[in-house]
């Protein structure tokens, strides 16, 4: 049985990369030496005058790329749009078993906090860092993060208040950390608050983009919280929502709407929600075939989200028209897609890793019919 689906899933890929060229204006593929479970483009940008390029910063977990160009008829990897199209390291950094999430902090893009495989969180300034690490393998981080009992894989920076960074674990609670108060000679940190509300593995958490005090949590008891970051009582949360019918992975607040988020679950589905009245959901995307990991927000249409999954597809969609809703997938991956991350300066950029350690950016600007333009209106 397991031999069919493995066959499947390579005839389904053959197909995709010979129709490659016709559904993107760039894809690139990379073999990373081992299998990423995070990634996230860094904001910053470098654009040198007189050149059709563009170079964007990475975080690299702890991996060696080594691509070739693609090419549709000899099955090779590499791009589309960019011949020499390539991704260098910039810096590695020596970690502490894998990195289970690694996201950078808005107001300093070069401090990024990271999930490891024990309880703590640890924070690097990379800049601090050499480019090569150390040959010992030690890790060296310049905070650790102390509050959960286990690991976990929800992180999430507060857009709006410097330094403060929230963490969902398996041992079913949320910890908040401030480290702009942390002391210049300490870099251990302890936890700030704590928060009890979920009965299960806490599954994701994220601040809301436009109030610096509100933050929502999903976890597999099936539950979307909202929280009040301020709030004296940090076992009951200002709202408790029955999300879906099974464990909820992820949640993702618009970038543009203060009252819009979407959760995405086990149960196949995408949920969007009104925090003005959380007691029916406004949607439910059901074009997905297996369980979802990963939902985020476009960062340039506040109606345009994409989902990831076991389902190894990619889909992003359009959440303001009903059924059918779906714009594209993108069926470049064979495995499990771990990460994806919305290019912040080129819009209908995507990042995304998967567990075959397989690393792609995707890249079209062409509407598909019936999709929406860059700014947002509905064609």
């Amino acid at each position: 049985m397991a031999y069919k689906e493995a066959a499947f899933d390579d005839a389904e890929y053959k197909i995709w990369k010979k129709n490659t060229p016709f559904l993107y204006d760039l894809v690139m593929t990379h073999a990373l030496e081992w299998p990423s479970l995070s990634t996230q483009w860094l904001p910053n940008v470098t654009r040198p005058e007189g050149k059709d390029f563009t170079s964007v910063q990475l975080p690299d977990d702890d991996a060696q790329f080594d691509a070739s160009h693609y090419d549709s008829e000899k099955g090779e990897f590499g791009g589309f749009g960019s011949v020499s199209g390539k991704i260098e390291i910039e810096i590695k950094i020596n970690h502490e078993g894998e990195v289970n999430r690694a996201r950078y902090m808005p107001q300093n893009p070069c401090i990024i906090a990271a999930k490891t495989p024990s309880s703590d969180v640890l924070v690097f300034n990379y800049t601090k860092h050499p480019f090569k690490p150390d040959p010992s393998g030690e890790c060296n981080p310049d905070l650790c993060l102390h509050g959960h009992q286990k690991e976990g894989y929800g992180l999430s920076w507060n857009p709006n208040l410097s330094g403060h960074l929230l963490s969902a674990s398996d041992d079913h609670t949320i910890c908040l950390w401030d480290i702009s108060a942390v002391p210049k000679e300490g870099k251990v940190v302890d936890v700030k608050t704590v928060f009890t509300g979920h009965t299960a593995v806490g599954e994701d958490v994220s601040w809301h983009l436009l109030r610096e005090s509100l933050f929502g949590s999903v976890a597999d008891d099936q539950k979307l919280l909202i929280w009040v970051a301020h709030s004296n009582n940090t076992s009951k949360p200002s709202h408790s929502v029955d999300a879906h019918t099974a464990e909820v992975n992820c949640l993702s607040f618009n970038t543009y709407s203060e009252f819009i988020l979407a959760t995405g679950s086990a149960d196949k589905t995408v949920a969007l929600w009104d925090l003005r009245n959380l007691i029916l959901k406004l949607h439910s995307f059901e074009s997905r075939k297996d369980e979802i990991f990963q939902v985020q927000w476009s960062l340039h249409n506040e109606i345009i989200l994409a989902s990831s999954g076991t389902d190894q597809e990619q889909s992003p969609e359009d959440a303001e028209d009903g059924p059918p809703e779906l714009l594209f997938i993108h069926g470049g991956h064979i495995a499990k897609i771990s990460d994806f991350s919305w290019n912040p300066n080129e819009p209908w950029v995507i990042c995304s890793v998967s567990e075959d350690n397989i690393m792609q950016n995707i890249y079209n600007d062409e509407d598909p019919e019936g999709s929406v333009d860059p700014e947002g209106q509905g064609s």
